[in-house]
């Protein structure tokens, strides 16, 4: 079977590796933007490491998820400094917007050019700025991934910006950074990031290598992710929500994803909800629709026993079924105090535009076998 495993040049993880960074830092370099969210990160070590290292630095900060015009006001500042990397410290939405910003300096043209299904789709072919990507959150895994996720708030929808070359080129995964997450941010981005591993494992591009980081990033997410959201100290499970989250990302950057990221996008462009609350809404059911339409076809049967393998990972019950599996993902939403698609505005009159904009996703098209839609309106009914 051949396939390509791509990631970013280097990876540095554990407690304490942030204080690393000076040994990453680009050589001979002078001048960087730091890219950070709107205020909750604190960033006053990553300063003094820059400081002692002599390097000048602006702040570009990420207020929420990027959208098209947050990129086009963080690549004017870049364009106007000339800076030799960047660092991006915060969630999923400071690291994407920063590949974006760093992919865009050296590539020419408007960033809508370069987006997936409503833009141009056009080829980042120069290679970006570097990127040294540092996560303070665990769940999407985009310090590894080869895309970065943009909303279009024109368009009600949240798309890609995607090349190998966006990768960034240091990872920085300290999970002592993600400690202070509050119990609501655990619970939203666990479920991404466990949500990210079960779509890989089961992927239409899933592979051997991909396999092996889905498998493991399951096993430490199920064990971990209520550990971390009761007990937001317990360093041992955020280790493992912060692997979680690196596999997920190593995983979907190489196998891809399916129907659950499929919804997610445009869910996520139509109504102001948290990716991880969408995620977790609709993971259970996709798992069950996906079993019964997989069920109809003979050639389905090495997916359903993905699917129940998973079920055992989840429930750590060697007997269990994908029945089991799915009522485990429904309970872990109740006790993460995660509500369905109803709490989030979303009203069954927007289900058939939910459908439409979701099929034509990146995602979708890597789901393990073709939904009706039927079974994408049931998906959506259950998640309700």
């Amino acid at each position: 079977m051949p396939f390509e495993f791509a990631t970013a040049g280097r990876i540095l993880f554990g407690a304490g590796s942030l204080n690393n960074l000076v040994d990453v830092l680009p050589k001979s370099a002078q001048r960087c933007i730091v890219v950070t969210g709107g205020g909750s990160v604190p960033i006053e070590a990553l300063v003094q490491i820059l400081d002692h290292a002599r390097i000048q630095f602006e702040t570009f900060r990420v207020d929420g998820e990027p959208s098209v015009s947050t990129i086009e006001i963080g690549l004017d500042q870049a364009r106007a400094l000339g800076p030799d990397f960047l660092i991006a410290c915060g969630g999923g939405s400071v690291i994407d917007a920063a590949k974006s910003i760093a992919a865009l300096v050296t590539n020419p043209g408007h960033v809508m050019e370069y987006l997936e299904v409503i833009g141009g789709g056009k080829k980042i072919n120069i290679p970006p700025i570097p990127v040294i990507a540092i996560p303070t959150t665990a769940g999407t895994g985009t310090e590894v991934t080869r895309n970065a996720v943009i909303a279009s708030p024109e368009h009600h929808v949240k798309v890609s910006m995607r090349s190998p070359l966006m990768i960034p080129q240091v990872a920085i995964v300290d999970p002592e950074l993600t400690i202070t997450m509050p119990p609501g941010v655990t619970a939203s981005t666990g479920m991404d990031a466990l949500t990210q591993n079960l779509e890989a494992y089961v992927s239409r591009r899933a592979n051997p290598m991909t396999d092996v980081v889905a498998r493991e990033g399951l096993r430490r997410g199920a064990k971990s992710i209520m550990l971390a959201y009761q007990t937001g100290g317990n360093l041992a499970a955020r280790e493992d929500m912060a692997l979680c989250s690196l596999f997920g990302g190593l995983a979907l950057a190489n196998g891809g994803l399916g129907a659950v990221h499929g919804f997610a996008g445009p869910i996520g462009g139509m109504f102001d909800a948290s990716h991880g609350a969408i995620c977790a809404s609709l993971l259970p059911y996709v798992m069950k629709f996906n079993v019964e339409a997989l069920s109809q076809q003979q050639e389905g049967k090495e997916i359903k026993a993905r699917y129940a393998e998973i079920a055992k990972i989840l429930t750590g019950d060697p007997m269990a079924d994908t029945k089991d599996g799915v009522a485990w993902l429904e309970q872990l939403a109740k006790q993460l105090r995660i509500p369905g698609l109803r709490s989030l505005g979303i009203h069954p009159s927007d289900f058939e535009r939910i459908i439409t904009k979701a099929k034509v996703s990146s995602s979708m098209q890597k789901n393990p076998i073709r939904l009706s839609d039927a079974a994408l309106r049931a998906i959506l009914e259950e998640a309700f």
